[in-house]
């Protein structure tokens, strides 16, 4: 038994639409753990993948958690995403590492300290 997969099994007629035509974002600015969240509320007349990005993003949401929510590839959702953003509709951060690297100074002084061994 083949089970569907969400985006992946649709018509690609209907990701061609969804699109506009479209197969990549206007730019990179949407990874897979960007936050997304919405600026304002869906319109009547807006289409409906747009309005459904705007109600799952009322708290920032992860890319991937929206295209899973869709149940489109992160790629179509990127476009979609760029959409909103170009329109101010929606507004985007990627997190912050909760890291900090070592200082450049100390970095070389292991590497200088291991090259003596």
């Amino acid at each position: 038994m083949s089970r569907a997969r969400p985006g992946r099994d649709d018509s690609p007629d209907r990701l061609y639409t969804v699109t506009g035509g479209r197969t990549r974002a206007g730019s990179d600015a949407f990874d897979v753990v960007t936050l997304v969240v919405s600026e304002s509320d869906p319109v009547p007349g807006m289409q409906s993948e747009h309005a459904a990005i705007l109600r799952m993003c009322r708290f920032p949401t992860a890319v991937v958690e929206v295209a899973a929510g869709l149940g489109l590839p992160v790629s179509i959702t990127r476009i979609l995403l760029a959409d909103l953003h170009d329109t101010g509709r929606i507004s985007a951060r990627h997190p912050r590492p909760s890291y900090r690297l070592p200082d450049h100074d100390i970095l070389e002084q292991v590497l200088v300290g291991l090259r003596s061994l």
